[in-house]
């Protein structure tokens, strides 16, 4: 549908009197969108409304009609429930017709969307689970900072609920350490939440002191009075300080019957109300709203990538799976496009590798999961291809970052160390058992579970060039390098280092119970007994080929995992061969007990996955 162009000019060189009026276009056409669409967020949309016309005629520099322009300014509605503004905007600006704005708002297929998405050209990420588009807005500033030279600034709009989210205030505190002067948000303080008021209302001192408690500079303001607000925003833009503008607003305004009114959270207004609150704004206006242009940026010309040397492991050799992540990770640094971040365990994961030979790619989040996801999302979206790693164990407290960066059809690579009861003597608090569940259910993820050095490095370097949420799961203890240097592993595959024509078991492991497998599958030759064994690299997507054929030829499968039985290995497993109308005789092998301290191979036993479990298994699945 394209864009109706409205009639009347408003810029930066027009009257607060103007900018006024676009404020109430901007909410009558909130009202439009949501009540013909029968939902949505009208009256959160009316207390930004005067903010956001006075930012984009005043002080958002963007080229409307070039959305890639590198010196475009960033502008992120952290509240994205208030999607019936920013549409709004969108129509201001005349790049939405009034049409689609009031046709197609939350209607299916269409793409104003009930929270926005990249699906437009002029949104970077997805919002909408509260407290994240600030942290996305703080990865942005980063890139544009420190890695594109570029003069532009990164905006945020947030809501008074989402500021009880921690993960705002690792954004703020963030904002505060790297002294990211490019970076302001704007928060709507209209006291009223979705069940009632909100945690501390209108206290906007209170908002205030937190804000510089974090090291940010905070002004606070009426957000109705357009000659405060924009001079707020003037000192915002003077590269001095991130800034906080905390804005007193009140829900609904503008609208006398809601105004300020519990109970209209998210509720579009009825008809009749919608028409009368139409004449209270005024009516419809078709103002187009062009601010200031962007400045004379220049397109980024990053360094043409050298060569990518991986490095090379000799067959036999002990090498943990994280220490090869981090030497692929040093190596990939030839690409200038490959950013590492951190959340304080790079001597752990390895990812400090990637510091040393790339200093100036390599983000230090701390212990702050959460804004280490957003971090590499938001520098995803300026174009880097971003690896990000902690414990496995961790990267669950991040997990709706995670989920979102896949609605943003970000592209993202995530590691993820220390998983399972194979880390021994740390104890439970530490062993990721939960994640290839939770990575696995991720909207086009791809989850990835190496077994040695050789196959680790392999998956490390196709990562960046996966598109999506893709997942590496590495070991904390050094194995035996089973594979030779110049092997490959391609994505959805997998590999079956013992085979035979005889064989009357199926053995399947990643990671580290592989090496569990191979050693069952000695035991068992010991025996008479002939075992396959396969190593499932890729859990997902799965090579579901050479899984059938081993059911068909060997009749019988062991799966082991070093993960808890739900959402694993396992039934992934059974799901493609059910998939396949196959149901061979299988015996799941996974963590159901709740683990302690102890070595490796006693947890391991204990947990059942161990290479004596896996023989015993393997014996009573042949002799039944």
């Amino acid at each position: 549908m394209t864009a109706q162009a409205p009639t009347q000019r408003l810029g930066p060189e027009d009257g607060l009197a103007r900018v006024f009026e676009l404020a109430q276009q901007l909410r009558v056409d909130s009202v439009r969108a949501s009540t013909s669409a029968g939902s949505g967020h009208p009256t959160s949309s009316l207390s930004a409304a005067d903010l956001m016309a006075v930012l984009m005629t005043r002080h958002l520099r963007y080229d409307w009609d070039d959305p890639g322009n590198p010196a475009n300014d960033h502008l992120v509605f952290s509240k994205g429930h208030a999607s019936p503004l920013l549409y709004a905007m969108f129509r201001a600006a005349g790049v939405v017709g009034e049409d689609e704005l009031v046709d197609t708002y939350r209607r299916f297929g269409a793409r104003l969307q009930g929270h926005p998405t990249p699906v437009l050209p002029w949104v970077d990420v997805a919002t909408g689970s509260l407290g994240q588009g600030i942290a996305y807005a703080v990865g942005i500033a980063l890139a544009g900072r420190d890695l594109e030279a570029q003069p532009y600034r990164v905006w945020t709009l947030c809501g008074d609920s989402e500021m009880a989210e921690g993960s705002v205030w690792e954004a703020v505190d963030k904002a505060g350490r790297h002294r990211l002067a490019n970076f302001t948000a704007v928060v709507d303080v209209n006291r009223l939440g979705q069940c009632g008021p909100t945690e501390l209302g209108w206290d906007i001192a209170a908002y205030a002191r937190r804000v510089e408690a974090f090291d940010c500079r905070a002004i606070t303001v009426d957000g109705h009075d357009l000659e405060a607000v924009d001079r707020a925003l003037t000192t915002a833009s003077d590269g001095q300080a991130p800034t906080v503008v905390v804005a007193r607003t009140v829900k609904g305004q503008g609208v006398t019957e809601v105004a300020d009114h519990e109970g209209w959270h998210g509720k579009p207004l009825p008809p009749e109300l919608a028409e009368r609150a139409v004449a209270e704004l005024g009516g419809v206006r078709n103002l187009l709203a062009r601010g200031p242009r962007p400045p004379a940026g220049t397109r980024v010309q990053r360094q043409p990538a050298g060569p990518v040397e991986l490095p090379r492991y000799e067959v036999g050799e002990a090498v943990a799976t994280r220490s090869a992540f981090g030497k692929a990770l040093a190596a990939l640094g030839a690409r200038p496009d490959v950013v590492v971040l951190d959340a304080e365990v790079g001597n752990s994961t390895h990812t400090e590798d990637f510091k040393k030979a790339c200093p100036e790619r390599y983000v230090q989040t701390y212990i702050a999961e959460q804004q280490m996801i957003a971090t590499a999302v938001g520098m995803a979206a300026r174009g880097y291809r971003t690896y990000a790693a902690t414990f496995a164990a961790f990267l669950t407290r991040a997990h709706d970052f995670i989920r979102m960066a896949a609605v943003s059809q970000a592209t993202v690579a995530l590691c993820g160390s220390h998983c399972g009861v194979e880390i021994g003597a740390d104890g439970p608090s530490q062993m990721g058992l939960e994640d290839l569940a939770m990575m696995r259910a991720v909207h086009g993820s791809t989850v990835l579970y190496p077994a040695d050095a050789t196959s680790a490095t392999a998956l490390t370097a196709a990562m960046a060039d996966l598109p999506g949420i893709s997942y590496l799961r590495t070991t904390r203890g050094a194995y035996p390098v089973l594979y030779a240097p110049d092997e490959t592993f391609p994505v959805g595959g997998s590999k079956t280092p013992r085979r035979s024509d005889r064989d009357t078991v199926t053995l399947v492991g990643a990671g580290v119970t592989l090496h569990e497998c191979l050693a069952a599958a000695d035991r068992l030759a010991d025996e008479g007994i002939r075992a396959r064994v396969v190593d499932l690299y890729s859990v997902k997507p799965l090579d579901g080929e050479t899984l059938a054929r081993s059911a068909r030829e060997t009749g019988a499968l062991v799966v082991a995992e070093d993960h808890h039985p739900e959402g694993g290995i396992g039934e992934a497993v059974q799901s493609a061969l059910t998939a396949q109308r196959l149901a061979p005789a299988l015996t799941h092998l996974a963590v159901t007990v709740l683990p302690g301290s102890g070595t490796t191979a006693e947890l391991l036993d204990e947990a059942g996955i161990s290479r004596a479990h896996i023989t015993r298994a393997a014996r009573e699945l042949v002799q039944r």
